[in-house]
């Protein structure tokens, strides 16, 4: 299975939402079937078969989630996160304050589900391949 380090070694490569899709099927390859991104730490828990499970450890200091989700200016600051004009931290700070706890890649649908602090679905998304 996967270790952390190799986890680590794909997500250094990805320099902003651009680079997301490549980084997604690195991680596939490896035999992630799921993972956790947590917003306020940046802990981040990946699964593969058989119940196998790595953490990531937290990234940087914590961060507040704000307690109502801002949907219009996330779906907005998402977009141009993905067309590559914003770096990794600054997009989880934007996730911070418009009220995104964490989300959840799905590799076998290939979907990126975001929640809320109530654990609440904010958006899904189709990711491109």
């Amino acid at each position: 299975m996967f270790t952390v380090e190799q986890i680590k070694t794909a997500h250094g490569k990805v320099k902003s939402g651009a680079d997301f899709p490549a980084y997604i099927q690195e991680i596939k390859q490896m035999g992630v079937t799921h993972y956790e991104a947590y917003v306020t730490d940046g802990h981040t828990d990946y699964h593969g078969g058989s119940d196998f499970m790595v953490t990531v450890p937290a990234k940087y200091e914590p961060l507040v989630i704000a307690d109502v989700p801002n949907l219009e200016v996330f779906k907005s600051e998402l977009i141009a996160h993905q067309q590559g004009k914003t770096d990794y931290l600054t997009f989880i700070r934007m996730c911070a304050e418009t009220g995104i706890e964490k989300w959840e890649i799905c590799l076998s649908q290939m979907t990126c589900t975001y929640f809320d602090l109530a654990g609440k679905v904010v958006l899904v998304e189709q990711i491109p391949e």
